[in-house]
């Protein structure tokens, strides 16, 4: 059992081991990740009753107003046929799915690192104990997969309300949906590394990138009903992988296998790379 020198005599440096004692820097090497999440999600913790208002509060105005609204006209402009062979409430639910995980896990991957790096400067001080970037970057990561399964429950269990799915397919549709939140949310980690100064830069970011990503990914129709020459938008964007997968899942919208492994492999692949960006890119700013 050891002592702790309450006198005022000099301690020798040369036998004092309490730095030692006190700290297990293996261990802070295995959970760093989830020490950096923990701080995150601390973060989190200040503001959550606005995300569980969002979380609750967009589902719910998205299916009155366009679910049940824009969808009653649907309905009876196709005499009842609806869309894709269900009702407008069901063909939207997955998009509508994909959408919320999207930003919510990319709320934590892009103006907490530009506060990180510019504002705070708080991973400057990770940085500054064991900590490695790609171990940052990891508990970003998980922070932000946290939060975005959270939203896809809260949004799941509106849907399932407004018996827009069936709750035996929520699993498969919420894993749908944090998939591709998952891998933007790299991309959006990997573009807010390199950052310096925010002069606008999510600003545009959501203009023309988000906006045009929800319009033209068969959000609201079928992406074939898009011009050709807007279509490629949609086969780019990370939410129409998700919505066509989770149409698939949920209702069983026709997929081709091929299609299926396409989309399978596309989501992974902006994790990957958008992960493997970030990590390097944090290692090189924090080395600065």
């Amino acid at each position: 059992m050891s002592t702790i020198n309450t006198s005022k005599a000099p301690v020798d440096a040369s036998t004092w081991i309490g730095a030692v004692k006190l700290v297990d820097m293996g261990r802070a090497k295995r959970w760093g990740a989830w020490y950096v999440a923990e701080y995150r999600l601390r973060n989190m913790g200040k503001w959550w009753q606005a995300i569980i208002a969002f979380g609750i509060g967009n589902p719910v105005l998205y299916l009155v107003s366009i679910g049940l609204g824009i969808g009653a006209l649907i309905t009876k402009s196709t005499g009842g046929a609806g869309i894709d062979g269900v009702s407008y409430l069901e063909f939207l639910a997955p998009a509508l799915l994909a959408t919320a995980c999207i930003q919510a896990a990319m709320d934590e991957t892009s103006f907490p690192v530009l506060e990180g790096f510019t504002w705070t400067r708080y991973l400057y001080a990770m940085n500054a104990t064991s900590l490695r970037g790609s171990q940052i970057t990891g508990g970003i990561m998980i922070a932000s997969f946290i939060r975005c399964v959270a939203t896809a429950l809260m949004y799941g269990g509106i849907l399932v309300a407004f018996n827009a799915i069936d709750v035996a397919h929520l699993p498969a549709l919420a894993f749908a949906s944090i998939f591709a939140g998952m891998g933007f949310a790299a991309v959006m980690m990997a573009m807010a590394s390199f950052v310096k100064d925010d002069d606008g830069f999510f600003a545009i970011v959501g203009r023309f990138i988000i906006a045009p990503m929800f319009m033209f990914s068969g959000t609201f129709y079928p992406i074939e009903n898009t011009p050709i020459y807007l279509q490629w938008i949609g086969w780019i964007s990370p939410l129409w992988h998700s919505t066509n997968l989770g149409r698939n899942l949920s209702y069983g919208h026709e997929v081709a296998p091929w299609l299926l492994a396409i989309h399978f492999a596309y989501l992974a692949s902006l994790y990957y790379i958008g992960f493997k960006v970030a990590a390097r890119q944090f290692a090189k700013r924090l080395a600065e």
